[in-house]
């Protein structure tokens, strides 16, 4: 279809579904009778460009004083027609084009408005970008084409399959889809299309291919029957189709044949508004269909300009209009005289030309959802703009060498690349048009829905817009209240290899399968995750431990021996217990301090011992309750020097007895000197700061300092007071055993000495129960853990303390109390006299 003008566009369009000849060679024209199947919105695309050159030209604001001419081809979506169709509008060979005949002037065709096949495009594009001829695709979306260095004068007013592919990821990532199926046709549209969506799927970590597979070219029952078997086997959900609607023709009779349902599509713009698929026989499949589409937009006046097609005008097919006659004849099912013979047998009719378009039923004039027309003329206004830019070039300020300007009768094609890069003009829909540094116009697509209606009808509805804006990015908006879910819940389906896995549990790749499949493993004790999907579980703080959901970290049971605690409590009252019967005896003695018993063998000693006893008791309370610096430094000076100041008086009593019987045998008087009061009080002064010596040594050295001990158990915080030293321990209770054993030994050696109250007898009995609590003491204070280490030395005090009470001034508390007339001198001094 052509039309003359002083510049010339050309255009490549997609007239005919089919070509019985595949003749791949050079001739001067493609032939028509090659191609059949016509397609009446091929044929709209077509005269939407020449609606819009015709347009312009009457438009005196753009492009005054020049007439645009067209010449458009079919391509019959065959590689060599379409490339051959491309040869013939470059090289001026069409009988149409009529130079001057200086041949000065512009070239057959400035620029071409085509093709829809990413495959076409590129093998058209890459012998054009030679010659730097300009060529304005409105449907080839291979992201391939944006390479600058190999496609030169490429552009396209269609996104690039780069971004639909990030707007298909972004529609997955919305309803939470991450296990999908990946179907693609054996061209550069999909090929290219399923290595970009790998690599931005696997960029993104937010999904996984289940299968992807390449549909092949023409009826293949066996591959399309291996095909849709692994649909049914796979677990996803959503399958991502990129292909063209005759692929989706062929793959779709085969889903049928094997009625494979519950599947949620979603379509590349190749065949998301394809009719031929919107039927009541597949709807039961593709309903609810989700599918990226071209820009809808709105040309106002080109219903009327469709209206005004006439084949009478251009029935001769020598005037190269013979897309108008075949349109005519497919419309209307007639035929042009002449007609052929079996045409007229079988009772045809014969074409007048002055048909009403009006009174049948035809795709041409529905109007309400042009997209590939819309970037059709674009692509149109696109060239003009940039070609009025260029008329418009004031000598002398023009960007070539020289600062010249180009002009229609020396224009270059490659004049007009420089001016289409820089190219920006508004629709009058209210779109921006413009190209990038690659030649990519603004991105921008309709996310579409075939919703299935009642009465068996589909409606084609626009649920949501994906685009890329200078200031947001890519931003996908969708309404999800609009979208018909063809489930029986109505709702999203699910479709993930695994299930997400809950807080508390971290995702464990599954050997051999792709990484959105997973185990979820729950996280081992004192370690959390508290989010969904977690790849790793993250370890408490110091203080703090795993709940049982281990999804937050809660604060560490402590442990000590608390005075809230039964056995607290227990060794508190015991304690307490001892402290008061030691004030009882104190106060009995010193009621009593005149009598006999009270009096034998020094009562300043008793009186000394009933008070260490009593601070021993009351020791025992600083290992009970939290550790703090002070409590475990006072504890084991309170202990030592409590514990010597004890030993040391039942020493010197020991001593004392032993003095006066050696002084009763003749010359032993002299030994008495050496036991006065003051020497006594002496030794017990001396014997208790060795020991107070040996604290202060082990406090400054090396101090018992609080410690927070999670070795017992990781759940817990066991309070506890780390000696420092051991050394200094060590000594600190050998001193302390050392003192005991003399008086045992001394006492045991005093037991038999003739008196009717040998306290000699006492005290062996006294450090024997001593010395066997604090034998018994350290191998169990070593092997128990925690508080009980604290309650075993407890008990240690408190035993011995009890025992030393208890055999020392239980039997004079008895006579006191209960046989006073053996509180007597004579009674005490009977056995001698006798």
């Amino acid at each position: 279809m052509h039309k003359a003008g002083d510049v010339i566009f050309g255009g490549l369009f997609q007239v005919h579904f089919f070509s019985d000849f595949p003749d791949l060679s050079f001739i001067s024209e493609p032939r028509s009778p090659t191609c059949h199947g016509f397609d009446v919105l091929g044929f709209r695309q077509a005269q939407t460009m020449a609606f819009a050159i015709d347009e312009i030209n009457r438009n005196s604001n753009l492009l005054p004083n020049v007439t645009l001419g067209y010449s458009l081809y079919d391509n019959c979506v065959k590689l060599g027609i379409g490339f051959r169709a491309a040869l013939v509008i470059a090289s001026g060979q069409a009988e149409q084009f009529i130079l001057e005949e200086t041949c000065i002037g512009a070239p057959p065709v400035l620029g071409i408005v085509g093709d829809s096949s990413s495959t076409r495009s590129i093998a058209i594009s890459t012998v054009f970008g030679l010659y730097r001829v300009p060529m304005v695709s409105y449907f080839a979306t291979c992201s391939c084409l944006s390479d600058r260095q190999k496609f030169p004068s490429f552009f396209r007013t269609i996104p690039s399959d780069s971004f639909q592919v990030r707007a298909m990821i972004q529609i997955l990532n919305h309803f939470g889809w991450t296990w999908a199926g990946l179907l693609v046709s054996d061209d550069d549209y999909g090929l290219h299309a399923a290595r970009s969506f790998q690599s931005d799927l696997a960029q993104s970590g937010e999904g996984c291919l289940a299968y992807l597979e390449v549909l092949p070219w023409g009826n293949d029952p066996a591959e399309l029957r291996r095909i849709v078997d692994v649909m049914k086997k796979s677990t996803a959900r959503v399958v991502i189709v990129f292909a063209h609607e005759s692929h989706m023709i062929n793959l779709m009779e085969e889903v049928v044949r094997q009625n494979v349902t519950g599947m949620q599509w979603i379509a590349s713009e190749a065949w998301t508004a394809a009719t031929v698929l919107q039927t009541p026989h597949l709807m039961p499949y593709l309903g609810g269909t989700l599918g990226i589409a071209i820009r809808r937009g709105e040309i106002p006046g080109l219903r009327e300009f469709l209206l005004q097609i006439r084949p009478d005008q251009h029935h001769n097919n020598s005037n190269g209009n013979s897309m108008v006659n075949q349109f005519w004849e497919h419309t209307f099912q007639c035929r042009f005289p002449p007609p052929p013979a079996s045409w007229m047998e079988a009772g045809g009719t014969l074409c007048t030309g002055q048909e009403d378009l009006e009174e049948v039923e035809t795709d041409l004039l529905d109007i309400s959802n042009l997209r590939p027309e819309y970037n059709v003329y674009k692509a149109v206004y696109a060239l003009a703009y940039a070609l009025d830019d260029m008329l418009k070039c004031k000598s002398g300020r023009g960007p070539f060498s020289d600062h010249s300007c180009g002009n229609l009768k020396r224009l270059e094609p490659w004049q007009l690349v420089y001016y289409l890069e820089k190219v920006n003009f508004t629709t009058p829909f209210g779109d921006q048009v413009s190209f990038d540094e690659n030649g990519d116009a603004l991105p921008i697509y309709d996310i579409m829905n075939w919703r299935w209606l009642p009465d068996g009808r589909t409606k084609f509805q626009n649920v949501g817009v994906v685009k890329r804006s200078a200031f947001k990015g890519e931003e996908l908006t969708i309404d999800g209240d609009k979208i018909f879910w063809n489930f029986e819940s109505k709702k999203p389906p699910r479709s993930v290899c695994s299930e997400s896995c809950p807080p508390g549990t971290r995702m464990a790749r599954k050997k051999g399968q792709p990484e959105c499949c997973f185990d979820c493993i729950p996280c081992s004790e004192g370690k959390i995750s508290n989010d969904t999907d977690s790849m790793e579980c993250t370890s408490c703080p110091e203080d703090f431990w795993s709940n049982p959901q281990r999804d937050h970290c809660v604060p560490k049971k402590t442990e000590f021996l608390s005075y809230h605690e039964p056995l607290g409590i227990c060794l508190t009252a015991a304690s307490l217990l001892g402290t008061c019967i030691c004030a009882v005896v104190l106060g009995i003695f010193i009621y009593h301090r005149r009598t006999p018993i009270v009096r034998a063998n020094n009562s300043e000693l008793s009186f000394q011992l009933l008070l260490s006893l009593k601070l021993c008791f009351l020791c025992s309370l600083l290992f009970i309750g939290r550790p703090s610096l002070w409590t475990c430094q006072l504890r084991h000076v309170a202990f030592g020097i409590s514990f010597v100041l004890c030993v040391s008086c039942i020493l010197v009593k020991t001593m004392v007895v032993l003095a006066v019987f050696k002084a009763s045998k003749p010359g032993g008087g002299a030994s008495l000197k050496w036991f006065g009061v003051v020497q006594q009080r002496g030794t017990v002064f001396v014997l208790t700061s060795i020991q107070a010596v040996i604290c202060t040594v082990w406090i400054v050295s090396a101090s018992p300092a609080p410690h927070k001990n999670t070795q017992y158990h990781n759940d817990k915080i066991v309070h506890e007071c780390v000696v420092g030293s051991t050394v200094g321990f060590a000594v600190l209770l050998g001193y302390i055993g050392s003192l005991a054993v003399i008086s045992f030994l001394m006492a045991f050696i005093s037991r038999n000495l003739p008196d009717s109250f040998n306290e000699a007898k006492l005290i062996t009995f006294s450090m024997l129960i001593f010395c066997a609590v604090w034998v018994a003491f350290v191998p169990a204070y070593i092997s128990s853990p925690g508080k009980y280490s604290d309650a075993v030395e407890v008990f240690a005090i408190l035993a011995s303390s009890f025992g030393l009470l208890v055999a020392l001034f239980g039997p004079k508390c008895y006579i006191i109390l209960l046989r006073p007339e053996r509180n007597t001198k004579k009674a005490i001094m009977g056995r001698i006299q006798s």
